[in-house]
């Protein structure tokens, strides 16, 4: 709650042409809007990309937001639809990539092969992300990358509960046909 209480006086101060809270939202929030674009677009450039239109959305529409949900998942929702239609848009077709192999340190033998082996389940899984559909990537990205309940995600997407269940399962199914064929190649 504290987070919505710092979050709330943030957006006032903005609104108050406090430019300064802006650049503290911004940094409080970049990471976290980064990391989801990297995962649904698959890409650094496309996600830099996603989270720049995502600022301008913000800063153009932070006077209009009313706290009816916590600040963060109004730009989580901005986020997600952003990336879709990103992805429309673009009809991307890429490997998501969900580390930087520049960004790792190597700090034994032992972990260099710890990070072979997770980088080749990482590298089937994404492939496996690649084919699976939009909608059902998003609900199985929130749900195991970001953690987010059935309920969070409802309210970030405007689907119903169940139908994102089953975009859950359906995803899941499809990811685990695939990782295991990947497995057998």
């Amino acid at each position: 709650m504290a987070d919505n209480n710092i979050d709330f006086e943030l957006v006032n101060k903005f609104n108050a042409g406090d430019e300064a809270a802006f650049n503290k939202i911004v940094l409080k929030y970049q990471q976290k809007i980064y990391w989801h674009a990297r995962r649904m677009t698959g890409n650094h450039l496309d996600a830099d990309e996603v989270v720049q239109e995502v600022l301008i959305v913000l800063y153009n529409k932070l006077k209009s937001f009313q706290f009816k949900s916590s600040l963060y998942t109004w730009i989580y929702k901005i986020t997600s639809t952003r990336c879709i239609n990103y992805l429309k848009k673009r009809n991307l077709k890429q490997i998501f990539s969900l580390e930087d192999s520049e960004t790792k340190i190597v700090r034994s033998r032992d972990d260099v092969i710890n990070d072979i082996e997770m980088k080749e389940k990482l590298n089937k899984l994404e492939k496996a992300l690649q084919k699976v559909p939009v909608r059902q990537r998003e609900v199985f990205i929130m749900r195991n990358f970001d953690e987010m309940s059935y309920e969070e995600i409802s309210e970030i997407t405007g689907k119903s509960v169940g139908g994102l269940k089953a975009n859950y399962f359906h995803a899941m199914k499809k990811i685990m046909e695939l990782v295991k064929n990947y497995e057998n190649e």
